[in-house]
Formats: C-alpha cells, structure tokens, sequence
C-alpha cells in the first residue's frame, strides 16, 4: 500500500510540471506555424478567431459531459470574469503577440514569451500580490537580478539583431528584399518586439487573474470554453482594425487550414486547459517557470522545419533571457527552502497536539 501511494504521490507531483511542459512545446511549435501563415499575408485576428471558435467546439461536450455535476451556477459576475479572460488570455493577448510574431521571428517572440514568471512577479509586486518586503531577502535580490536581466535580454534582441549566423536553406530572394529594405525592416523589428512585450505582459495578466478565477470557477472546461467563446466575438472585431474585407474570413490555403486547426486544437484548446489546470496546482509564478520549452520549441520547430534563418542578436537575447530566468528560479527556490524550514515544526507541533487529543480519547 505505500509503494503504491508513492507511486501515486510522485505521479501528482510531477504531473503539473510534464502537462505544462506539454503545453508550452505545443505553444512553441504553433508559433513557428502562425508566423509562416502570417507571412503569407493572412488578417493574425481572422486566425485568433477561428482558433478560439475551434477551441470553443472541441471543449463544449468535454464541459458539459465532464463537469455538468460539479459546475458552479454561471452568474453575472462570472460572465464578466470570463469577458475579461478572453480579453486578457485570448483577443488582446494575440492582437499584440502576432503583430509581434508577424514583424519578428518565432525566436524572437518566444524569447519574450520566456519572460514571463519575471514579468509576473514583477506585476504581482505592482498589485501587492507578492509582498514587497521580501524583497531585502537574498531570494526576493535573487529575484530583481534575475528579471533585470531578463529585461536586459530583451533589450538586445530589440535593438541588436546581429549578422545571420546560421541558415541551411538560402532564401536569395528574401535577402534581397531585406537588402532593399533595411531601414524598413529595422522599425518593424523594433515595433514588432514592442508588441511582443505587449502581449507577454497581457498573458502575466491573465495568468495572475486565472488564478482568481480557479477558485471561483474550478472547472476548467467550462472556463477554458467560455473564454474562447468571448475571444471568438472579440478577436472578430478586433480583426476590422485595418480593413474591413469580408474575403480575409475565406481561408483556401490547406496550409492556413491546417494551421488554424492545429492552432486551436493544440494552441488554445489543449494549451489553455493545461495552463489553468497548472496554475491551480503551481500557482501562476510557478507555472510560468516553464515557458523557456516555448522558445526551444519554436527556435528548433522554426529552423530545422521551416527552415528560417538565425541571428545574432537572437541568440544572445535569448540566452540571455533564459540565464535572467534561472537566476530568478534560484531565488525562488531559496525563498522555497526558507518556507520548507519553517513549516515542519509546526506540523509537527499539530501532529503531537493531535496524537496526544487520541490518546486521551483512547485511554477514556
């Protein structure tokens, strides 16, 4: 019985950690796909709608048959939470990430999606979610040194792109055009980064609201569905920004069908569910941790498949970023360790008070 209760404990322990990590390959590899349909020129909002009605379809019967006894009555607030997590999670979050996708590379925008336990608990600090005190720790110092050189990472890939350093397919062609316009393409690059940043600071916000919402809403199909729902209709108006041509919504490229699909199926569908089901058992700060697979995943999945050339700058800006990563990892481990020491004596303090209540229970 206990080698099987081990088992069991080590299954849920490291659950959390392989479906994150799922998760965020399945995130990486979708990018490097959305951005090769982006350069095709396809609307990026008439691509977020499509995925989010996708996944909207996929996760309706798992919802209803899965969690019909156990979901919470849906009340006026919640439907607002929901609005706001579309917003947050979904619409707003890809109207600014696949700008930045579409202006830069898959690297490039994972390398910001990287960032983001740093930019979580930098936002956490701003909205008191994390005390400021422990800051003047050696975790909480651990912690600010790791996101400023996290920020310092994306700095480098902003403003230095660097000499293409690897490449196993020439594009002549596409170099030509680069050649042609340089200027051009530098203010995209540097646009397309700020947007990234944009949209990576709206997924820390979604990831520290779906952790309010786990509480208050802890069916993560129904929640997961709801949000696409709403990001369905938002990303559909959002998609009017630039032009209003009602042929942007007809898709007869395979390519962008597949794309689509995989999108919403892997990207939103499986990738959202596995996010808020992780955060609830991780918390959000945690649960970021893992974005680093996001940008292995794209960089191999954009290189060695789609064949997309290497800067640079993207690879020092990345490693740097992940290096800004692990040393905000280490701090919060150490902060872990601290808490780690100081919980055992009062469970063992409640463990002898509760041992000493059933023996005098038994000796009556």
């Amino acid at each position: 019985m206990s080698v099987v209760g081990g088992e069991r404990s080590v299954v849920e322990k490291w659950s959390p950690v392989m479906v994150i990590v799922g998760a965020n390959i399945a995130v990486g590899s979708v990018n490097a796909l959305v951005k090769k349909a982006l350069d095709g020129g396809v609307n990026h909002m008439v691509i977020g709608a499509y995925r989010n009605a996708i996944s909207a379809f996929i996760l309706a019967p798992l919802a209803y048959f899965l969690e019909r006894k156990i979901r919470p009555k849906i009340t006026f607030r919640l439907m607002i939470d929901h609005f706001i997590s579309g917003l947050l999670g979904a619409s707003l979050m890809q109207f600014f990430y696949m700008l930045g996708l579409l202006y830069t590379s898959a690297t490039v925008s994972g390398a910001f999606l990287s960032m983001l336990p740093a930019i979580t608990f930098a936002l956490s600090l701003i909205l008191r979610l994390d005390s400021v005190r422990t800051l003047k720790t050696k975790p909480g110092i651990l912690k600010v040194v790791g996101t400023l050189i996290c920020i310092s990472g994306a700095m480098l890939l902003t403003f230095y792109k660097g000499p293409q350093i690897a490449n196993f397919h020439s594009h002549p062609e596409a170099l030509h055009h680069h050649n042609n316009n340089d200027q051009d393409k530098a203010n995209k690059w540097i646009l397309g980064c700020l947007y990234a940043t944009i949209g990576t600071t709206l997924l820390s916000l979604w990831m520290l609201f779906q952790g309010t919402l786990n509480i208050k809403y802890p069916c993560k199909y129904s929640s997961t569905c709801l949000m696409s729902i709403f990001a369905t209709f938002q990303c559909a108006l959002l998609s009017m920004y630039k032009r209003r041509d009602a042929q942007d919504w007809v898709i007869d490229d395979r390519f962008v069908i597949f794309v689509i699909f995989y999108a919403g199926i892997m990207g939103q569908a499986v990738s959202t569910v596995a996010t808020s089901w992780s955060i609830k058992k991780l918390g959000a700060v945690f649960a970021s941790v893992f974005t680093p697979v996001t940008l292995i995943s794209a960089t191999l999945f954009d290189f060695l498949i789609l064949h997309t050339p290497l800067y640079l700058g993207s690879i020092i800006g990345s490693v740097a970023a992940i290096m800004g990563l692990y040393v905000f990892l280490w701090g919060k481990n150490k902060e872990l360790e601290i808490v780690a020491t100081l919980c055992p004596p009062i469970q063992n303090e409640d463990k002898n008070n509760t041992n000493n209540n059933n023996g005098s229970r038994l000796s009556v």
